[in-house]
């Protein structure tokens, strides 16, 4: 029976003391500071841009490269430096298994305007190809309404398919 006052009283103490601020104290400014931010239950994956470089790319992907290695599957580009390797089919069941937590954590989102979560992405794909048709270039939409496809000169399509990306995307 005493210890249940005892924890009674702590209690009654603890609550009290919750909500109230000792007066001397002046309210110090309100500055984000890490302690002050709630931690996000999910990491913010980065997100491709038009313009981004292979280089930044990579870097990019280094968090997801992390996750993989965490998982026991290094990513097979980092692990034969770029060379082909034959794979076991457990190799690749593991490595699939991995990707399946890894990528829709870390793996770079596309840039917004070819993303199908972006509602004007197939509108952007339209305008791609506009461009590359005023152009001269044999160009179409996929199926899937966002990917940009090239009939004759594939080459002369990828060259000019930044070009055309940037226009679409300025208007």
């Amino acid at each position: 029976m005493r210890r249940h006052v005892v924890v009674l009283a702590i209690a009654l103490t603890a609550l009290s003391a919750c909500g109230s601020q000792p007066e001397q104290q002046a309210e110090a400014p309100k500055v984000a500071t890490l302690s002050s931010q709630a931690p996000s239950a999910k990491p913010e994956r980065p997100r491709e841009r038009l313009d981004t470089t292979p280089e930044e790319f990579e870097a990019m992907l280094k968090p997801y490269y992390e996750c993989m290695d965490e998982k026991g599957v290094l990513a097979v580009r980092v692990a034969t430096n770029g060379r082909k390797k034959a794979m076991t089919a457990d190799e690749i069941a593991k490595g699939e298994a991995a990707d399946r937590i890894c990528e829709p954590l870390y793996y770079p989102l596309p840039p917004w305007e070819k993303d199908p979560a972006n509602p004007e992405a197939r509108d952007f794909a339209r305008a791609v190809v506009k461009c590359l048709e005023g152009q001269g270039i044999d160009a179409g939409v996929e199926p899937d309404g966002l990917t940009v496809s090239f009939g004759r000169d594939v080459r002369k399509g990828l060259d000019k398919l930044p070009e055309c990306e940037r226009e679409a995307a300025a208007k």
